[in-house]
């Protein structure tokens, strides 16, 4: 899955999520606006842990930032959380609290990466990269450098995944026009749309299967 491939505009033609914005209210409406502005460089990662953190949020989210498409800056939203201490107010009692989590993961994908291939994980074949984290949710509650596998594939995932369906990118792609605030939705139902929503086109196509 790409963000906002051919393919998805195909599946919804003439959807715009943003040009639904007037219907938001006025500070919803700015929220999401400000994540289609270019973002701000990392601040919480350093240049290494960026890098790797890069590589493995662009996998888990099946972007490729140089296949020329547009692409959700998930790297960069999920470092400006951490910089801000945004963490999910939880965390495991056998993990480090969250920003410590993420430097600890990224530094043992790059210990992995060098004893598997001699480089760090960014720059290690991308069949090698996808076999690397794999392994890490194949493990499940087993130990994994120590932590608890599944406990590191949550981290990974819950902020892989805030992040990126929080941009209006990954809107776009499954047909969601946005907040429900204040016009709100009447419609309830599967297959039952609201006259501003566009019905897939090829409902029949898994994006996943077909990488679309």
């Amino acid at each position: 899955m790409r963000a906002d491939p051919q393919g998805t505009r195909d599946r919804f033609p003439g959807f715009d999520v943003l040009g639904q914005a007037r219907h938001w209210d006025r500070v919803t409406a700015e929220v999401v606006m400000a994540r289609t502005r270019p973002p701000a460089p990392p601040r919480f990662f350093t240049g290494p842990e960026a890098t790797c953190a890069r590589a493995l949020l662009n996998l888990l989210t099946g972007q490729d930032e140089q296949d020329g498409e547009p692409a959700v800056p998930v790297l960069e939203m999920v470092d400006s959380r951490l910089e801000a201490g945004e963490t999910d107010g939880w965390r495991y009692d056998d993990m480090p609290e969250d920003g410590q989590a993420w430097r600890d993961t990224l530094a043992y994908l790059d210990a992995d990466a060098r004893q598997r291939c001699g480089t760090t994980f960014a720059a290690a074949p991308e069949l090698d990269r996808l076999t690397m984290i794999q392994a890490v949710q194949d493990l499940k509650s087993a130990d994994w450098h120590g932590l608890p596998a599944a406990h590191v594939w949550s981290l990974w995932t819950r902020y892989a995944c805030t992040a990126f369906y929080a941009h209006p990118l990954a809107w776009a792609e499954i047909g969601f026009p946005g907040p429900a605030y204040p016009r709100g939705y009447k419609n309830a139902g599967v297959g039952r749309l609201e006259p501003f929503e566009v019905r897939d086109a090829r409902p029949a196509e898994d994006p996943v299967k077909d990488g679309s």
